[in-house]
């Protein structure tokens, strides 16, 4: 296993990059500390919690994009079974090419069944001669049996083909990193065989950092008038006062800033001292704005 890879969260794309869609990410210390705890245990998983929008999905994006490693990204469904990330027989492919070839038209070798076995983002990690980035994104979107399931294979770094009874044993210990929006609650024997971090929401002095690194030269003081705003809204949005319950996120603070940076400063700030200036992109449902505009008024 190797052991000398270490991730620091200091490596970031250029401008030219930003512009191209990939984003900076500014890990916290803690973070940074639990992934490469998970990349020395090699065998653990680092399963993330967080509020939405805090970052978990993309923290596998900004490690693979540090230390250079492909990336493997598998978004978790209702309908998702564990072995589909191993592989996938296509069976029906198979049966298709069988009649072809009955016609005499030429096709794979139907009876070689290597040929109809399609990886998946596990499978292809365990495969790759390279170590892998591997993101399992909302885990407990899928069934209660899902993540015993899939614990396994990762603790043994192997898994079997049913179809060819060969067995695909892992090359380098991949880096997992495992998402949940805790929708529902996960199986202790899951939780045991993991490494956890929940993702604290970022203080004033972060989010100042986390504008600044995705905007070129902003304004010091829209961004700090921007931040007050969008932190006294989300003290509006607190969960315990019985109100609304999803809390705006650090990537609709940036999509907000955006739409703000169109005007020139004075105008901008402006309209932060006024009525809740492009709530659309803030205020994602009508019992939001009305909430909102409730709170506003009293």
């Amino acid at each position: 296993m190797n052991t000398r890879l270490e991730y620091t969260g200091t490596v970031q794309p250029s401008f030219d990059e930003i512009q191209r869609g990939r984003y900076p990410y500014l890990p916290s210390k803690e973070l940074v500390e639990a992934v490469n705890l998970t990349i020395f245990l090699g065998k653990r998983p680092l399963l993330l919690r967080g509020e939405p929008g805090s970052g978990k999905t993309r923290l596998a994006e900004a490690v693979a994009y540090e230390l250079g490693l492909p990336l493997e990204q598998w978004y978790i469904k209702s309908t998702s079974q564990a072995k589909d990330g191993l592989y996938f027989y296509d069976a029906i492919h198979r049966l298709h090419d069988a009649q072809l070839a009955t016609k005499g038209i030429k096709v794979k070798e139907v009876s070689d069944v290597n040929n109809y076995i399609r990886l998946g983002p596990l499978g292809r990690a365990f495969k790759n001669e390279k170590r892998t980035v591997i993101l399992v994104d909302e885990i407990d979107k899928a069934d209660i049996d899902f993540p015993n399931d899939l614990l396994l294979e990762i603790e043994e770094q192997k898994f079997l083909v049913d179809e060819t009874g060969e067995w695909v044993l892992a090359k380098e210990h991949p880096i997992v990193i495992i998402t949940s929006n805790n929708e529902k609650e996960l199986p202790d024997a899951f939780l045991r065989r993991c490494l956890f971090h929940y993702i604290e929401f970022p203080d004033a002095r972060r989010l100042q950092e986390i504008i600044n690194s995705h905007f070129q030269s902003p304004s010091p003081k829209l961004v700090d008038a921007a931040i007050e705003r969008f932190t006294k809204l989300r003290e509006q949005m607190k969960s315990s006062s019985g109100r609304i319950g999803k809390r705006v996120s650090t990537s609709e603070l940036l999509d907000w800033f955006s739409a703000l940076s169109r005007y020139p400063q004075d105008d901008a700030l402006k309209k932060l001292e006024g009525q809740l200036p492009f709530s659309e992109v803030l205020l994602k449902s009508w019992d939001d704005h009305l909430r909102y505009l409730q709170d506003h008024d009293s």
